[in-house]
């Protein structure tokens, strides 16, 4: 059942339906710092409060979040596929964090969505799919961290906050927030983030973390791709970047190495909407970004089969990338007055 994000959701009593529960805690595919900060964030509260609880990733993630307080007993399905279906099968609650589908969660939704256990959604994604029993869910919110505190405020356990489920809840809110610039931040999010630094948690480590962690290649990767992979398309003030299935193999792509990418092209004055297209080989992969009034998830939606946040989403293609460009810049002539 769908819940409104003002009607309270009674985390103990999902809880207490178990003497000992089982508890899972999974995120989207490929997951960022929201994802991962989410995760990681209600698995310390959890443990915080006495509860034991198990993260499991669908597949693997950046480097750059990897020194988050718990990561060390997060399991990923790809690698542990056996254990982690006896433990989906087994659980008593599955948490699903920061995505909206199962399909966002690859082969470990099928699992998932048999399991026998309350399936309970924290998420800020536009159109969630019922699957769930209950959810905490807010499209107006800034990161699925800030629905983790939310929560926590609600449930009057913001005393269990310490400063490891607040490193973690700061990496997600400042990464989902572009920095805190994007139109999401608001003054609420600034008051969740003066709590968790009052933790005693140290922003700029965080920070350096993040961004401070780059390797050779993914720089000269970004440099080519800026110099030989952007296209500004100026009667629609879009900015294209691609990068080839070859240009993974030249600059040995990680993952993670692409993320924030797509965002240089809305640093270029005028640009509306910006577009990184990958070729991941299986699929064509696509990231939008947008500033103004332009609806990213509605033109991903509306043309490869993805969809996200107004500002930011995502899509796919099974053509192959050539084909994709062309698709996305004939897609872009349906919009020339929305882009002006």
């Amino acid at each position: 059942m769908l819940l409104d994000i003002n009607t309270m959701f009674n985390l103990r009593s999902v809880i207490e339906k178990f003497s000992n529960p089982k508890i899972i805690i999974t995120t989207h595919h490929k997951p960022d710092g929201d994802a991962m900060g989410s995760s990681l964030g209600l698995y310390n509260l959890l443990l915080n409060m006495g509860i034991d609880s198990q993260v499991i990733t669908p597949t693997d993630y950046a480097k750059f979040l990897a020194w988050m307080p718990g990561n060390d007993k997060v399991l990923n399905f790809e690698y542990s596929a056996s254990q982690c279906r006896k433990l989906v099968e087994q659980a008593d609650i599955i948490f699903c964090l920061d995505f909206n589908k199962l399909s966002r969660i690859n082969e470990l939704g099928d699992y998932v969505q048999n399991s026998k256990a309350i399936k309970v959604l924290i998420d800020h994604h536009q159109e969630p799919q019922q699957f769930d029993y209950m959810d905490w869910w807010d499209s107006s919110a800034c990161s699925t961290c800030e629905l983790i505190y939310r929560m926590a405020e609600a449930e009057n356990v913001t005393s269990y906050v310490d400063a490891n489920v607040a490193r973690c809840l700061y990496t997600g809110i400042m990464t989902d927030t572009g920095g805190f610039r994007y139109r999401g931040t608001n003054a609420n999010t600034h008051r969740i983030v003066a709590s968790l630094l009052d933790t005693g948690i140290d922003q700029t480590v965080i920070h350096e973390m993040v961004f401070d962690g780059f390797s050779e290649k993914r720089l000269k990767l970004i440099g080519f791709a800026l110099s030989q992979r952007m296209e500004v398309l100026t009667d629609y003030n879009t900015v294209l970047i691609y990068l080839t299935a070859q240009d993974l193999l030249d600059y040995d792509v990680k993952t993670g190495d692409t993320e924030g990418l797509v965002n240089y092209g809305l640093s270029i004055e005028g640009i509306k909407f910006s577009t990184l297209i990958i070729d991941r080989s299986v699929l064509v992969k696509m990231s939008f970004r947008a500033k103004g009034e332009f609806n990213v998830n509605n033109f991903a939606k509306n043309h490869f089969s993805g969809g996200g946040h107004v500002s930011a989403a995502g899509g796919s293609s099974s053509d192959s990338i050539e084909t994709t460009i062309a698709r996305f810049k004939k897609a872009l002539t349906l919009y020339e007055n929305e882009l002006q």
